[in-house]
């Protein structure tokens, strides 16, 4: 479906995919951006403040009253708000719940009240858990994540199927894999480079070494959402056909930032990062393909890629 000429409301507009999004809709779109500035940075939407095509509003899209006066008279609302780092949900065991959850509920209603019946909203990979299929299809079940992040993705599509039904909303889910990029304020690259710049001489690596997951630059990621929104029962996995390893990404790092820095593999539950952290991540991505998207980095690409951006960011 066509993504021009719409009144678009993003959530979490100054974070990574949200900031990223907003400079692709921009051009054709009115874009309204939204972000309580917690996790979102305003550096990420400088840029856009001049632009006669988007309007920045400091707001908490869990403010269900404030969020439905903003998202009145618009056309479509892309709620990428969440809480952006998977490992915080083990020591702070409400901030998924309230970030992710509760948020997309107020976004759900806000929508309802004002009568904006399209959305696009950003799932995860998470919500499968850890999966006897892979690469694992959008049919697979039972869905049992392990984390929090996970459970409250799948919280949050929950509601979303609900209100699409009873409310005849538009809706598309999309089920990330890794995304990376410029702007990545988290994430494995971001802080094999930030331990580097402390340490030069070696690197700590989480888990055992044998993690290897999907990856997907984002401006794919963006691509895929503008393309496949309304398409088809609206649920799509997003991510690349390869893996790369966390090994994979050391190396990677080490070889741009600091050749002849040896890696320290530091364990972990299971041999994986951190609890939560599922070791193994392959999407299968046929159906989106099947509706004639692609992406154009594969995994190992899009981590060579972020890392020349986020080290020359830094």
């Amino acid at each position: 479906m066509s993504m021009k000429d719409k009144k678009i409301v993003i959530t979490g507009v100054a974070g990574f995919i949200g900031s990223n999004m907003a400079e692709s809709l921009v051009k054709e779109n009115e874009v309204i951006g939204v972000d309580n500035l917690s996790w979102g940075k305003r550096d990420n939407i400088n840029s856009l403040l001049e632009n006669k095509n988007f309007k920045f509003v400091k707001e908490d899209v869990n403010n269900t009253e404030s969020l439905t006066k903003i998202i009145k008279g618009t056309d479509l609302v892309v709620h990428l708000s969440a809480n952006p780092d998977v490992r915080l949900g083990y020591g702070n065991t409400d901030i998924d719940f309230k970030e992710n959850a509760k948020a997309t509920y107020s976004v759900l209603e806000a929508m309802r009240i004002s009568d904006v019946r399209e959305l696009i909203f950003s799932s995860s990979s998470t919500v499968y858990g850890i999966p006897s299929v892979m690469p694992t299809p959008e049919n697979y079940g039972p869905l049992k994540p392990v984390s929090h992040y996970g459970a409250s993705k799948l919280a949050a599509e929950g509601f979303i199927f609900s209100y699409s039904s009873m409310y005849n909303f538009k809706s598309s889910i999309f089920r990330f894999a890794n995304v990376v990029g410029r702007k990545g304020t988290h994430g494995v690259i971001y802080d094999f480079i930030n331990k580097l710049r402390k340490n030069s001489g070696f690197l700590e690596v989480l888990g055992d070494g044998t993690q290897s997951k999907s990856y997907i630059y984002v401006d794919d990621c963006i691509d895929a959402m503008t393309f496949l929104h309304g398409k088809d029962d609206g649920l799509f996995n997003i991510g690349t056909d390869g893996r790369t390893s966390v090994l994979d990404i050391a190396k990677f790092v080490i070889d741009k930032y600091s050749p002849g820095a040896k890696i320290k593999l530091m364990g972990g539950p299971n041999g994986g990062g951190w609890p939560g952290d599922i070791k193994i991540m392959s999407l299968d991505i046929s159906k989106a393909k099947s509706y004639g998207w692609n992406y154009k980095l594969n995994s190992d690409d899009a981590i060579r890629k972020t890392v020349d951006e986020l080290g020359a960011k830094a």
